[in-house]
């Protein structure tokens, strides 16, 4: 387990005591505790930033949601209306009133409030220390902002600080290319300070940073200002694709014993502690999206049974070749595997455009172990969120639609070829746009990626059934967030 995450249930006692009611103040004046009075140690800024870790561990709904508005997988769970935004998501027929996609916009405002929380007190003493911890502030206030304006294009941004109650109805949504620049600044100023290596295991580094820089300039096709910063990470000789060296195994890149390996740039930490349950998913220390992929009904070696949501399409596996190593990594054939241990299983959703497909999400299935609670809800299983396969990949992409290296990016993208056991290949210009394209999707599959590659390459609508441009390229405002605004902030066209 992660030292990082061992204290977050204290962290998280001490930054819920800033709100406390009054009565509890009044009975118990030696712990009293205001928003004026916490950062008075380093230990409060050390718990704070512990406290801003922590709602990455509910940003697995990005990621399950990610994969199932792409054409990677189907809804899936029990029926037809099992879990029933993400059913919607699958047919691209969601609405403003949806659950599911709330959960995206609150729980990533939660992370950019209490990473804002820590630099807006962050002149108020000095420590050895401080300047790492304010840079890991800044780089995970980056990272919420940069899902929120993945999914939901334009948004509010404070940039001295924390939202306050009622700035809703006077801060306005801001333009996508302001909220861009806002991500690009806390990055930049993040790299300044941040250590080369991670300070704990499942902190950030000035890789990770560096790498979610390079991305947000490929979101926004700023390929010459992408390539160089994703070239300084692969160029800083921290990071190889696993399977490459030593005695690494490639096909066990997603199991326990791999978790913050070599190719891991950034990830997100889960443990198996108690801490979930349905009326609190966010709660889970644990990854509940890999409870929610895991097989229904199963019984047999290797995997505990799950909800069978998120199912890999027919047409997203055989987009593998026969000898493309990532096929196993990745997709689990459940009749083959059924003919060669004697599992079993049950079928839920048999609904022929979000139901069963016959697959699961290997990469995130839930392994035996011996979490507590709810299994369903408290996997251990670490989310992969910046790989170094990913960095290669986009790193190729800048360098050849930016028109600055084609022999480079192809050297990129035949690294991470030949570590999945094919050949290479010797391509330039278009052809190796759509190669690289192509390796994106097969190399992330079910990372949660592919919907917004789709979206930012302008072939969602040719790729997704359902999908209408521009209209789908982002998310609905979720209606509530509209009515707190009291009419300012206005919908995202056609929802």
């Amino acid at each position: 387990m992660s030292t990082l995450y061992r204290n977050l249930f204290m962290a998280c006692v001490a930054l819920s005591l800033l709100s406390c009611a009054d009565d509890f103040v009044e009975e118990q004046p030696p712990y009293q505790l205001t928003s004026e009075t916490f950062f008075e140690t380093a230990e409060d800024f050390q718990a704070a930033l512990i406290g801003a870790y922590d709602p990455l561990q509910a940003t697995y709904v990005n990621v399950i949601l990610g994969e199932i508005a792409s054409d990677n997988t189907h809804a899936g769970g029990e029926s037809a209306t099992d879990v029933v935004g993400w059913q919607q998501v699958d047919k691209m027929e969601h609405t403003p009133v949806n659950d599911n996609i709330d959960d995206v916009w609150d729980f990533n405002f939660a992370g950019v409030y209490r990473a804002s929380y820590i630099i807006e007190n962050k002149d108020n003493i000095d420590f050895d220390g401080k300047s790492q911890i304010i840079a890991e502030a800044r780089f995970l206030r980056a990272y919420f902002n940069f899902e929120l304006v993945k999914w939901f294009g334009a948004i509010p941004i404070k940039p001295e600080g924390r939202f306050e109650l009622g700035e809703e109805t006077s801060i306005p949504r801001s333009p996508v290319e302001d909220v861009y620049t806002y991500i690009e600044n806390d990055l930049n100023l993040a790299i300044a300070d941040m250590s080369l290596e991670p300070p704990q295991v499942g902190r950030a580094s000035k890789a990770s940073a560096q790498a979610l820089l390079g991305k947000v300039h490929l979101y926004q096709d700023e390929f010459i200002l992408a390539a160089p910063v994703l070239n300084e990470v692969i160029n800083s000789g921290q990071f190889h694709l696993y399977g490459t060296e030593g005695d690494e195994e490639f096909l066990n890149l997603f199991e326990f014993n791999a978790e913050n390996s070599a190719e891991s740039v950034f990830e997100v930490q889960y443990t198996g502690a108690e801490g979930a349950g349905f009326g609190c998913l966010q709660c889970s220390e644990g990854n509940v999206m890999v409870g929610f992929s895991g097989v229904r009904g199963y019984s047999g070696p290797v995997y505990e049974s799950g909800f069978g949501f998120n199912l890999p399409t027919q047409e997203a596996y055989d987009a593998f070749e026969s000898n493309d190593l990532r096929r196993e990594l990745s997709i689990l054939d459940i009749e083959a595997w059924v003919d060669e241990t004697g599992a079993s299983y049950t079928i839920g959703n048999q609904d022929p455009r979000t139901g069963h497909t016959g697959y699961y999400n290997k990469k995130y299935l839930p392994r035996k172990n011996d979490n507590l609670g709810d299994a369903n809800l408290t996997q251990p299983n670490n989310y992969r969120a910046i790989r170094y396969a990913d960095v290669l990949l986009m790193a190729a992409e800048a360098l050849n639609r930016g028109n600055i290296d084609d022999a480079l990016a192809l050297d990129y993208v035949n690294q991470v070829r030949v570590r999945a056991g094919l050949s290479e290949v010797d391509i330039s210009g278009s052809q190796l746009t759509e190669e690289i394209f192509e390796q994106r999707r097969l190399e992330l599959i079910g990372e949660g990626h592919r919907f917004f590659d789709l979206v930012r390459t302008g072939r969602a609508a040719e790729a997704i059934q359902g999908f209408t441009a521009p209209k789908n390229n982002v998310f609905p405002i979720p209606l509530e967030e509209i009515q707190f605004s009291q009419g300012n902030w206005s919908q995202n066209t056609g929802y």
